[in-house]
């Protein structure tokens, strides 16, 4: 290696394991408005733990010898309370990772003694959904408002033909013309936050079959799993609200973490 390579290793090595420190100086007072003041803030409307209860089944994509570990993670794809009703639909869906063990051949063939295999992993996602009814809330919601359309016209006068005296005319409106007002609000859409969930569930093979060669007692392999799963979740249903908040200085309140 030459010595120009060696050097630019070497700088290399001096680069990654420099490190630069920093600390703060100076403390910054935030300004406060003083009086009463309107804020728009996320209000909790409710807080809420839905029971959720889903059966499925789940097809490997090669036999499987047995399961190792499974890790899930609790997915909610939509949270809409449905104004002005208080009903409030929950979609979304449990990330299944399964770690397993299946039977490799190639590796070595079982013998009555010993199964050789592998470990794989799979993924999947189990979907759920519910509607539940808020039954009392920590926040009343503001409802709605309703779009408004009115139509109006103008009095339009006209001659009327041959037949009709001539001291008479045609009053009424010009049906080629059309006017409207009308009138869209832009409501405050609640939204959800995932606070936690609880999963219990049972996995059971309902294909297992023994190994096609000889092999231990009481192995076998399976490429299908019917899963029962009770899923608790808990959540808050939030909206932004307009309201009031008073502050009477702008002093530190005090040094709680002296």
């Amino acid at each position: 290696m030459s010595d120009k390579h060696k050097d630019h290793k070497k700088h290399e090595c001096q680069v990654k394991t420099t490190h630069c420190e920093c600390e703060s100086h100076e403390h910054h007072h935030p300004q406060v408005s003083i009086g009463k003041i309107v804020a728009k803030v996320p209000v909790v409307l409710a807080e809420l733990t839905l029971q959720i209860n889903v059966d499925a089944v789940i097809t490997f994509p090669e036999p499987v010898l047995e399961i190792k570990d499974i890790k899930k993670h609790v997915k909610l794809t939509q949270c809409r309370l449905l104004l002005p009703t208080n009903k409030l639909f929950i979609k979304g869906f449990v990330r299944k990772n399964i770690q397993y063990a299946s039977p490799s051949p190639e590796i070595e063939p079982s013998t009555p003694k010993s199964v050789a295999s592998d470990i794989h992993s799979f993924t999947t996602d189990i979907p759920f959904q519910c509607i539940t009814e808020i039954k009392k809330f920590l926040t009343c919601p503001v409802m709605p408002k309703t779009n408004k359309r009115n139509e109006f016209d103008f009095l339009v006068s006209q001659p009327l033909p041959s037949g009709f005296p001539e001291k008479d005319e045609l009053q009424s409106n010009d049906l080629s013309q059309f006017h409207q007002e009308s009138k869209q609000f832009y409501n405050e859409l609640p939204f959800c936050e995932l606070i936690s969930s609880k999963i219990i569930e049972w996995d059971e093979a309902i294909d297992r079959e023994p190994l096609p060669t000889s092999s231990p007692l009481g192995e076998g392999y399976f490429t299908k799993v019917e899963e029962k799963m009770v899923l608790d979740i808990d959540l808050k249903v939030l909206q932004n609200q307009q309201i009031r908040v008073a502050s009477t200085t702008n002093d530190d309140c005090c040094d709680c973490c002296d």
